[in-house]
């Protein structure tokens, strides 16, 4: 298969961006065989994370801890600007169906909300007036766009506790009630038991008597 053939070119041949952000978009897009605005602004809020923090991404160790608000092609964007990926603990979905991600510094405990401008879709038309769809015009636009046309960032203050969220490596137990393993200190304390979060009564899901 050659690197053509991995890409879905109808969409991949709107990336006009210049390194490094066409590496990452090139990279994001190669995991989901074509290119979408959304990538786009993941890859550019991962970026621009970066610069305001001071870090340099995307990273090689864990120090930078992402919360997407989001999950799809917006979520590999933020990941491979940043390295902050679900597999390496290093990001959480905060399923709130909004295109934004906080970023967070887990040595300065500096945090940074990072979302598009209300208008950016409006500004975008701008960028690319001659686009053959709306969509399109998103597509390029993005990559274009300066970012602070683009993104709006705001100093945040988590409300929950990054560090337990994060745990240790090796801690595990087992709940009192189901039997089934528990990792990442997330069991709870009931009636002097140590049950896991579904037993505790916080379920997703209930079990089918078959």
């Amino acid at each position: 298969m050659t690197v053509n053939e991995q890409f879905d070119t109808a969409s991949l041949q709107w990336l006009i961006a210049p390194d490094p952000l066409g590496e990452l978009l090139q990279r994001s897009s190669a995991m989901h065989r074509h290119l979408c605005p959304r990538q786009v602004l993941g890859a550019r809020m991962g970026m621009y994370a970066g610069e305001l923090l001071g870090l340099a991404l995307p990273q090689t160790n864990k120090r930078l801890y992402v919360f997407v608000e989001t999950d799809g092609c917006f979520a590999d964007g933020v990941s491979v600007a940043t390295g902050c990926w679900l597999g390496r603990r290093t990001m959480r979905l905060v399923d709130e169906g909004k295109v934004a991600a906080t970023f967070v510094d887990s040595q300065t405990g500096r945090a940074i909300r990072i979302a598009p401008r209300p208008d950016s879709r409006e500004r975008a038309r701008r960028y690319a007036p001659d686009a053959r769809s709306r969509w399109h015009s998103y597509l390029i636009a993005y990559q274009l766009m300066p970012v602070t046309d683009l993104l709006v960032a705001q100093p945040v203050t988590l409300t929950v506790d990054l560090k337990a969220i994060i745990s240790r490596n090796g801690i595990r137990t087992v709940c009192d009630r189901c039997g089934e393993e528990i990792i990442n200190a997330r069991e709870v304390m009931r009636d002097g038991q140590t049950v896991c979060r579904t037993c505790a009564g916080d379920r997703y899901y209930t079990a089918d008597n078959t």
